[in-house]
């Protein structure tokens, strides 16, 4: 059976607000290289996740650190911001952890309280001057 491969922005389309994903990347638990693109590799990624990438309020970022997710070990950065609606209104900012596999983000994991606990955020301005 051929593997399927679909670029890692696709996979935001696999995602719900309950937290269930897919993945795309290798499942390895081998050594993780460092995400050295982190923060442009999560922006090409929200410009596809996001209904509007524009107005983006609140937006602050964790630099990615290894933590152990469905028992392997992965590099994750926590990402919290508030998006705009359809209606003009903007919801509550919250937490969502990226993750990276073999230096690439691999998906994100929406209400990742547990997963984004104790990160250190800073200002995370590129993310709120998105246009469409």
């Amino acid at each position: 059976m051929a593997a399927l491969l679909l670029p890692a922005t696709l996979a935001g389309c696999l995602t719900d607000d309950a937290g269930s994903s897919m993945s795309f990347s290798s499942d390895s638990n081998a050594n993780q290289s460092f995400p050295s693109n982190y923060k442009s590799e999560m922006l090409s990624y929200l410009h596809v996740y996001l209904n509007n990438p524009v107005g983006v309020r609140e937006a602050v970022i964790a630099e990615p650190v290894q933590r152990t997710v469905g028992g392997r070990m992965r590099y994750v950065s926590c990402l919290r911001y508030s998006e705009r609606q359809s209606d003009g209104t903007y919801r509550e900012a919250r937490d969502r952890a990226v993750l990276f596999v073999n230096g690439r983000l691999d998906r994100m994991i929406p209400n990742a309280s547990d997963e984004c606990a104790g990160a250190v955020y800073l200002p995370f301005p590129e993310m709120e001057q998105m246009q469409r």
